[in-house]
């Protein structure tokens, strides 16, 4: 069985994909029904159940009406939860979704001899999931195998908890903290390493050999910045799947829309009336509500349409921009290691020239004791002397 990676990344989940409510277009339906869901839970609901007890709490300490919290998700986005993912201008999220592969399509895809392996090993870390961290309330969880490679979908709600104010909050940093992750900017690295290593274990006792990510211990920065890209890279295709997905949704829905009563044969179908008012035309009241909702509803699509292809579309180009830096670093690192083994090298050249230098002036001192000790017993020290001062004039004088 060859090496493998594991990928684990932050996607941008659309609800409505990984719960397959509409067939995208990677998607083969005819294996949909193989798709594992283990959590599927209404986000609004998730937030009732985390959350409201701590809001009555809250309210109740309120003699101001104003400061009192209604619904919590609306206090947080100003809208009622939904399939989508919504961040709000505090940049909080409404929820997060941990994103994970085992392999590519080449060494782990549907069909291949490793495909059902890898399966069992994310069955099993996403059975592990939500005892190991407590604080991440999963409210959805799937994993797919009616695409290309199995990979996890987990869609999880941050709590933490708190000594004033509303005691239960959405907070990613303090449950992370409370999980024993630190609280500094590094806190969410060490969990996902965390979680990396329990993956790799897994892996391990099913007989899979699992390639090392690329960090900085042992290296200088660019090595660091290496592992960087891959990241990055990883969460570029994360992020075109997810626009993808929400392109197909969209294109999904406009096919619904178009099923419906209220279309665009139907509008043609309407009848307009002149009136008695110049130019102007009537229409029934039921007639008008049908053209303005439709119109609406297409010129709304319309836009949706265009800023997910033109979002697509920078994700393309930057994904594309990040496989060069990614190919540059990769040949800023080889160069780096063959300059740091060359380096190796010389410096073990260069100690045992100095080795041997050393041992010659050591000999040459012991021969130059040797010469002074016979003078100075032929009594001919002060005639050295006299010769050393001479010699040392005359060159001088030169």
């Amino acid at each position: 069985m060859s090496e493998k990676s594991i990928s684990m990344c932050e996607g941008k989940g659309s609800l409505s994909h990984n719960n397959r409510e509409f067939t995208a277009k990677n998607i083969d339906s005819s294996r949909t029904p193989n798709n594992i869901v283990f959590v599927q839970q209404e986000l609004g609901e998730a937030y009732h159940q985390l959350f409201d007890e701590a809001v009555e709490k809250y309210n109740a300490r309120q003699k101001r009406k104003d400061r009192r919290i209604g619904d919590y998700f609306e206090h947080l986005f100003n809208r009622p939860p939904g399939k989508s993912f919504i961040v709000n201008a505090n940049k909080q999220k409404c929820f997060y979704e941990h994103l994970v592969y085992i392999g590519t399509k080449k060494d782990s895809g549907i069909g291949t001899p490793d495909a059902e392996i890898t399966k069992e090993c994310l069955r099993e870390y996403m059975e592990g999931f939500q005892e190991r961290n407590p604080n991440f309330y999963v409210f959805n969880a799937v994993m797919h195998l009616d695409e290309s490679t199995p990979h996890l979908h987990i869609d999880y709600i941050p709590v933490g908890h708190f000594k004033n104010g509303l005691e239960v909050r959405n907070a990613k940093n303090k449950a992370l903290e409370e999980m024993n992750f630190g609280k500094d900017a590094k806190a969410n690295n060490r969990w996902r390493l965390s979680e990396w290593d329990i993956l790799k274990n897994i892996c391990n006792a099913h007989g899979i050999e699992i390639s090392e990510p690329k960090k900085s211990r042992g290296y200088s920065y660019t090595v660091e910045e290496y592992g960087e890209h891959q990241d990055r890279i990883n969460a570029l295709n994360a992020e075109i799947e997810r626009l993808t997905a929400e392109r197909d949704e969209t294109v999904a829905e406009f096919e619904k829309l178009s099923k419906k009563k209220v279309n665009i044969t139907e509008i043609e179908s309407i009848e307009a009336k002149e009136s008695m008012f110049g130019k102007k035309v009537t229409l029934t009241k039921e007639d008008y509500d049908k053209l303005s909702d439709t119109a609406k509803k297409y010129v709304a699509m319309e836009k949706n349409i265009k800023k997910l292809k033109k979002e697509r579309d920078a994700a393309v180009q930057e994904l594309g921009d990040m496989k060069q830096q990614f190919s540059a670093v990769s040949s800023e690192l080889s160069a780096y290691k063959k300059k740091e083994e060359d380096k190796r090298f010389f410096s073990r050249e260069k100690m045992n020239a100095e080795g041997q230098r050393m041992k010659r002036e050591e000999q040459l001192s012991r021969d130059l004791q040797k010469a002074m000790a016979f003078i100075s017993a032929c009594g001919l020290a002060d005639d050295f002397a006299r010769y050393k001062f001479n010699k040392t004039r005359n060159t001088e004088l030169e």
